[in-house]
């Protein structure tokens, strides 16, 4: 008879698609141990096909324009934040991609984007970022801002894509075929991809300031208008990240 570490070490390194052969190999094992790692094995398995249904309806819009050779998903990060820059991102996938827990950024846990950020980095066929600063916004307004980093995501991809999935919003000076999806990054598996690789690459820029700007906690905020870091803005005043337009009231 197996024993029971052995058991629970084969159980810990079974890759999510081979648990239902995991399953099978002990499911007639009495031992209540066992029993009990077989349940969560089970329990594992249900929520892992669950992923494999919730990710394939967020492959719908890829599929309506699966006639396309390049779809290109299209968000960006920072339009809320009093400061640094905005950032868009352009993620051009693999079209039999199997990435999985993908989601609008916002509803995963930095750990969880982290991991997705190299997967996705593993799966994409292009990755283009653009980036504006926050003197542009103030020169420009962040809505044609957020158009100029996304224009700029889109010329620096490897790739010329056919179509462009974007979250809510048409681009103006793009000659390229749009699709805005309210939503998108919750609905669309391209544009949940772009807005991962934009949130971390965003985020950990923002900690890197925190070090070269210390005081108003960057690497906790990321420049969003936290109590905390709008009180750092009355008492230090202002550094050269922050957006005059955006901090006039405080």
């Amino acid at each position: 008879m197996e024993n029971i570490n052995r058991i629970k070490e084969e159980y810990k390194n079974s890759p999510e698609n081979e648990l239902e052969s995991f399953i099978g190999k002990y499911k007639g094992d009495e031992r209540s141990s066992v029993k009990s790692i077989v349940e969560g094995a089970e329990k594992k398995l249900e929520k892992y096909r669950a992923e494999l249904i919730r990710t394939e309806n967020m492959k719908r819009y890829e599929r309506e324009y699966s006639d396309c050779k390049y779809i290109c998903g299209i968000d960006e990060v920072g339009r809320g934040p009093l400061a640094g820059p905005v950032v868009a991102c352009a993620v051009i996938l693999k079209k039999d991609t199997k990435l999985l827990y993908i989601n609008d950024s916002k509803k995963l846990s930095e750990k969880m984007r982290e991991k997705l950020y190299e997967d996705i980095k593993r799966e994409a066929l292009a990755i283009g970022l653009g980036s504006v600063s926050n003197e542009r916004i103030d020169e420009i307004n962040i809505l044609n801002a957020t158009y100029e980093a996304m224009r700029e995501a889109i010329q620096n991809l490897s790739i010329k894509p056919d179509i462009l999935l974007n979250d809510a919003v048409t681009i103006p000076g793009v000659d390229i075929k749009q699709v805005p999806i309210i939503k998108g990054d919750a609905k669309s598996i391209s544009i949940a991809a772009a807005s991962i690789v934009a949130k971390v690459t965003r985020d950990r820029l923002m900690v890197e300031m925190d070090e070269k700007y210390p005081g108003y906690g960057f690497a906790s905020n990321k420049g969003y208008g936290s109590k905390d870091h709008m009180e750092a803005v009355r008492t230090l005043g202002p550094c050269i990240l922050h957006r005059r337009t955006f901090i006039k009231n405080i």
